[in-house]
């Protein structure tokens, strides 16, 4: 054989052992593979095996369990229908004795009414008239213990309901401070000297006539050294002839055609003013809601006055007043305050139309949508009408305070001495008055009367009569106490 043959046959014969020695290996393979496969089904089994006893185990335990829940149940199902038997027989026993009361309630309702006759026979009056009788006794015989009864429970709801109400007062003031300037019809405008008073004249007084029919205002040029005086009833006029006078005299050009130009400047300013003065009285009181041309109103109100209280303060102080004292007790907040602050509103135009100040600030409430809660507390602000809801009545009271307090308003003489009179000459008028003082700057009058014609029930009427005439034919601000005062003395001397 060639080398080529010898190759080849090696080639073969190695191709052929190669596979012989793979088959073997497979062999020896596929050997192993069975093993493990049954090592592995082996194990299963015995898993399987054992998990099927733990399994057994555990439907004996949950049987057992299952079996003591429902031996519990049974026992339970028996205590109930034995509490079921016990409950029916008590409903039995209790229907029985209801009846046997029924009964006896009856005979006693019987013999009650058998007793009754027997002793309106035997009396021969009737059941109220013996009552009416006996009642008029008993009043006889404890009069002076009625009178004691009443004055001790008097003073006694007296005591509290002043402590109570001086503690909602005070609690409402303190936490409120407000000053009080009073204001007059005239102001004196500081001039920088006496020249410029010619000046203010003007050539055959042209120029105060110009100012004075621009304005509307009295100017008074007198010999009161670097001065002159503003004067009109109308605050408005005033403060605009007051801008416009502090113009000119700064400007130094005095005459007809600046005086109507300044004026007409001034005007300006005073509504910028008044516009300004009434949104911050409504964002000072933290109200909302409230119609600009009501916030208009009220800020002209700066410019007016009552008794010499400015009224826009006043109206800023009672809304205070007012939605603290709401606070206090629980009533509408926002219904009080806005109630407070426009109570006084009809007074920015009372002015100009006809019918008091309530009834007008009640028609430009109404006008300018405020709620019928608002406008009754307007409505019954000073008591032309009786208030019929907490908040008219806190708004009221917050009045009162406001106006009452010391500084607040002030009064000429005369009409401080007719005010004084008017109250003693009241309290004269009733019979049994022997003597009366009005004192505390009229705030209290006190009444001593005759005591052999007063006892002291009468006197407690007469108190309150009093204060009702007072109510009905007198005019003052804040509240008056009627102070009766009855007292007896005895007197004996030892020798």
């Amino acid at each position: 054989m060639n080398s080529t043959t010898i190759a080849i046959l090696a080639a073969v014969g190695g191709i052929v052992g190669g596979f012989i020695v793979r088959q073997i290996l497979l062999t020896r393979s596929q050997e192993d593979l069975e093993s493990k496969s049954k090592e592995i089904i082996l194990e299963a089994k015995e898993e399987a095996l054992k998990i099927r006893e733990e399994a057994k185990k555990g439907d004996a335990d949950h049987k057992k369990e299952l079996d003591k829940v429902e031996s519990q149940l049974r026992e339970r199902e028996a205590s109930l229908e034995r509490r079921m038997e016990k409950i029916e027989s008590e409903k039995s026993q209790l229907e029985a004795e209801s009846e046997h009361l029924d009964l006896a309630k009856k005979d006693i309702t019987k013999l009650h009414e058998d007793q009754e006759k027997e002793l309106a026979s035997i009396a021969k009056m009737t059941r109220d008239e013996a009552k009416d009788r006996l009642l008029k006794e008993v009043e006889k015989d404890y009069s002076e213990d009625i009178i004691r009864k009443i004055r001790s429970m008097k003073e006694q709801m007296k005591s509290t309901w002043d402590a109570e109400a001086k503690e909602i007062i005070a609690t409402a003031i303190e936490r409120l401070a407000t000053e009080q300037t009073a204001e007059m019809t005239v102001y004196s405008v500081h001039l920088p000297s006496d020249e410029i008073k010619g000046k203010i004249i003007g050539k055959e007084g042209r120029n105060i006539q110009a100012f004075e029919k621009a304005t509307g205002v009295d100017l008074v040029v007198d010999e009161t050294p670097e001065t002159v005086t503003v004067s009109s009833f109308d605050p408005i006029r005033r403060a605009v002839a007051v801008k416009s006078l502090q113009m000119l005299i700064k400007d130094g050009r005095i005459q007809p055609a600046k005086i109507e130009e300044f004026v007409k400047k001034a005007q300006s300013q005073t509504e910028d003013e008044i516009k300004e003065a009434g949104e911050q009285a409504v964002a000072e009181v933290g109200l909302g809601g409230i119609h600009p041309e009501l916030v208009r109103l009220l800020g002209s109100m700066k410019f007016r006055t009552s008794y010499g209280q400015n009224q826009l303060a006043h109206a800023i102080e009672v809304t205070h007043i007012a939605g603290q004292l709401a606070e206090e007790i629980g009533a509408d907040v926002n219904i009080s305050k806005k109630g407070a602050l426009l109570h006084d509103i009809g007074k920015a135009v009372s002015h100009e139309l006809p019918g008091s100040h309530v009834d007008v600030g009640v028609e430009l409430a109404r006008k300018y949508g405020m709620s019928e809660a608002v406008i009754h507390c307007i409505e019954a602000s000073h008591e032309d009408i009786d208030a019929k809801s907490v908040e008219a009545i806190l708004s009221r009271v917050a009045d009162a305070i406001s106006s009452a307090r010391p500084g607040a308003r002030r009064e000429s003489t005369e009409q401080y001495i007719k005010r004084m009179t008017d109250l003693e000459n009241v309290a004269n008028a009733f019979t049994g008055v022997e003597k009366s003082f009005a004192i505390q700057a009229g705030r209290e009058v006190r009444i001593l009367v005759k005591p052999e014609l007063i006892d002291d029930l009468t006197a407690m009427k007469l108190a309150r009569d009093i204060a009702n005439k007072i109510e009905a034919d007198l005019q003052y601000p804040g509240t008056v106490k009627v102070n009766v005062i009855r007292e007896t003395r005895f007197a004996e001397i030892a020798r």
